[in-house]
């Protein structure tokens, strides 16, 4: 069993990686692979509503967004992490998750995503981390995905990695984390190994309301 963490800060190495690696380190101790994909500091274009994804299975902008697609394939379940810019997630995350959701949700009976258990991190100096938690939040829910809690919500505090390390109830809160998705995932490989089989898809309904 493998996570994928995404790393949507422009900083390789700062506060979210710092958040991402204590969930990691968590998650290799419960026996669970981990990889940390950091999503770079090239320009992410937003979605064009272009409708490439529906007809040729990518994304017309062929860039970090398909790369981590098909990457995700072979991961059984999803950390997003994201630092705090104006009280949402950044720019570059925003766009990124914008596009690989959508892309995925717009190819056929495309299971990259679906029912594997998710979670999001973010990372603050001081304010705005529970909007950030509940914009990100929202990509899991409208592609089934099964969201994993810790005992508070998934945020740390720090203007520097070490700061971060300072914050000993955040670190606590990513140990969680992980070890809650590590304990998600045993129970889907089990329930598999035991012949549960997954939820009926249903074919998507679309309904517009104005007549």
């Amino acid at each position: 069993m493998k996570v994928l963490l995404i790393n949507g800060s422009p900083h390789k190495n700062g506060c979210t990686y710092t958040a991402l690696s204590e969930v990691a380190n968590a998650l290799e101790k419960e026996g669970i692979e981990t990889e940390i994909f950091w999503i770079g500091i090239k320009p992410i274009a937003g979605c064009i509503a272009c409708g490439n994804c529906e007809r040729n299975g990518k994304c017309v902008f062929d860039d970090v967004v398909n790369e981590c697609r098909e990457k995700a394939k072979d991961f059984n379940g999803f950390i997003f992490g994201s630092p705090v810019h104006y009280a949402s997630a950044g720019g570059a995350i925003t766009s990124f998750m914008d596009r690989l959701f959508f892309s995925d949700m717009y190819i056929n009976n495309s299971d990259t995503f679906r029912l594997k258990p998710a979670a999001c991190v973010v990372s603050a100096r001081r304010s705005g981390t529970t909007a950030t938690f509940d914009q990100l939040n929202k990509y899991f829910t409208i592609n089934e995905m099964p969201i994993v809690s810790s005992r508070y919500w998934n945020m740390v505090h720090g203007m520097t990695p070490e700061e971060v390390m300072q914050d000993e109830e955040g670190l606590a809160v990513m140990r969680t984390l992980g070890k809650n998705m590590a304990y998600m995932l045993k129970c889907i490989d089990a329930a598999e190994k035991a012949g549960v089989p997954l939820p009926e898809r249903e074919e998507p309904v679309s309904t517009n309301f104005i007549r």
